[in-house]
């Protein structure tokens, strides 16, 4: 038999070790094999050293399978086998996996005592494909796992990548690789095109005649029932007629036909490679919902450490408001209200007396109901009432640059952060605001909760952008990720950042955005800027001045996320 289905009663599983996750990624293993071999009595093993020199070996006798985990290629405790998603990262290995459950499933027909070995040899290697097609046809989603684990079968029953390209080209080891990849391909494993090296050298030192013959055989093969030993043993039989024992041949330096199963196997590694399974949507779903908890905690923390208590800096005063940015605040708080403002939603309501529209055919129902002797329930009047639906509330943040690049600009950027803040104290929708300067740091300037009565003004002396911290502390306070309200976010800034707060910066912009709040990139006109992407960009030089088109700015943005 192939030694990777040990059928020798005596043959005892490897115990996985209890160390370095073996053993838990053996039970996560086993915990998955039911619905994949159609059974629930399997024990799976898998470590170093297992399958006793396999990639995979199912024992029948004892129900188990074993897998060599020197083939993982990762840390096993990070395994995480129920989720379609993580099998990529080891699809060789799942692949032999679902190989074996395949025999489990499949390989039910046992040897008769005094079959010749030869025969059963024979046999075993043409249930190689056998097991695979009807694996295939029972579970198609299963055929990815088995192309991916195909070379590394292949290459094992062929003795090892060695062995395999030093293969001798006489016409036992030809027919012997056709078994195995070939019939993969009329088994719907393999597809030709990528195994035309070796196709084309099998049918050089075949010939056409024997080759269709061997296929003949393997086709044949495909159709068996799982417990009809005889019929495997009769195609046993007429493969060894015709290929006659393994003769034993030394192995051949630079084998023409080991460079084609080498090319071939390279084929099929890169195509499985290039078209990785899908996640599950349920897989999706979670790793959303994880994704959205580690923000939000992140989020919240930031908050905490900003405006967890009142810090004062030095950096920053406060002033009365001019007469030009009261006015300003004023104008932007009624944009911000048309902003925020829904249509009114038509109600379309029946009744069997006036007022409203008269309906002929409800009349006519009406007058048959009573003629008819049954008590009238059609209502003829209709009416259309509209309802004012409920304002949203209005959440904004608002983070202002106090990077060097940003010095000049100081004076607006501070006048443009009090009038946004003081619109939205100002607007008929319930609203709440938070502003902080981030360059190295990130500071609070208007808490949540609390309305600015006086602009604050600030000085630019920091060689940092720290706006990723920025965008978490205002997410944090404010919900800005939350549905249930109007979310707008305001950065004032010229986007002259280093690499990595840029990048940074972009992933919670898109975080945001994606979440369903409007982003309001606010740029001095006078300086070279590169606001991050997505945002919704207005470029200002005098902000009390340019009040109504910032409005315009804040109306389509907020519109635009809700």
């Amino acid at each position: 038999m192939t030694g990777h289905l040990n059928a020798d009663p005596s043959a005892t599983p490897t115990p996985a070790p209890a160390t370095d996750g073996w053993d838990t990624l053996s039970a996560a293993l086993t915990a998955e094999a039911p619905p994949i071999a159609d059974r629930d009595d399997l024990v799976v093993s898998i470590a170093p050293g297992a399958a006793h020199g396999h990639p995979a070996v199912f024992m029948p006798h004892s129900a188990a399978i074993e897998l060599d985990g020197t083939r993982l290629g990762i840390d096993p405790a990070t395994a995480h086998p129920d989720r379609n998603s993580d099998r990529n990262r080891y699809a060789a290995v799942w692949g032999a996996f679902v190989h074996e459950c395949a025999h489990a499933k499949h390989s039910v027909w046992e040897r008769p005592p005094v079959a010749n070995p030869a025969v059963i040899e024979a046999a075993m290697l043409l249930e190689e494909s056998r097991i695979e097609a009807a694996q295939v046809r029972r579970r198609p989603d299963d055929r990815h796992w088995l192309r991916a684990s195909a070379t590394e079968i292949v290459i094992g029953d062929l003795g090892g990548a060695d062995a395999a390209a030093e293969i001798p080209p006489t016409l036992y080891a030809a027919a012997h690789t056709a078994a195995l990849v070939l019939g993969r391909i009329d088994g719907g494993v393999l597809e030709r095109s990528e195994c035309a090296p070796v196709v084309l050298e099998i049918e050089a030192i075949l010939g056409t005649d024997t080759l269709e013959k061997l296929r003949d055989i393997w086709r044949q093969a495909h159709t068996v029932a799982d417990d009809d030993a005889a019929m495997m043993l009769e195609l046993g039989q007429r493969w060894l007629d015709i290929v006659g024992p393994d003769p034993h041949e030394d192995p051949v330096p630079g084998s023409p036909l080991g460079a084609a199963i080498t090319d071939t196997v390279g084929k099929v590694r890169r195509a499985v490679a290039a078209d990785p399974v899908e996640p599950d949507p349920s897989e999706v779903a979670a790793e959303q919902a994880r994704a959205a908890a580690e923000t939000e905690k992140r989020a919240a923390a930031q908050a905490h450490k900003v405006f967890g208590k009142t810090t004062s800096t030095r950096t920053h005063t406060t002033r009365p408001p001019r007469g030009d940015e009261q006015s300003a605040a004023r104008v932007l708080a009624r944009a911000l209200d048309s902003a925020a403002t829904r249509e009114r939603a038509a109600v379309r309501t029946t009744s069997a007396l006036p007022p409203g529209r008269l309906r002929m055919r409800g009349a006519l129902a009406r007058e048959a109901q009573r003629a008819a002797g049954a008590v009238p329930t059609a209502e003829p009047f209709t009416r259309t009432t509209r309802k004012m639906t409920p304002l949203p509330p209005l959440r904004v943040g608002i983070a202002c640059d106090v990077s060097g690049s940003m010095a000049e600009f100081a004076g607006p950027v501070a006048s443009a952060a009090w009038i946004i803040a003081r619109a939205a104290e100002l607007a008929m929708v319930p609203a709440s605001t938070a502003t902080v300067t981030f360059g190295k740091t990130v500071r609070p300037i208007v808490y949540p909760g609390t309305a600015p009565k006086q602009v604050t003004d600030f000085t630019c002396p920091d060689n940092w952008e720290a706006i990723d911290k920025a965008i978490d502390a205002l997410d944090g306070a404010l919900g800005l990720a939350r549905p249930g309200a109007s979310r707008l976010l305001v950065i004032i800034s010229d986007g002259q950042y280093s690499a990595s707060p840029r990048i940074n910066g972009q992933r919670r912009l898109d975080a945001l955005r994606a979440a369903g709040c409007a982003v309001l990139w606010l740029a001095p006109a006078t300086t070279y800027s590169t606001p991050l992407v997505g945002a919704t960009v207005h470029r200002i030089s005098h902000p009390a001045a340019t009040a109504t088109a910032i409005g315009r700015a804040a109306t389509a943005a907020v519109r635009a996320a809700t």
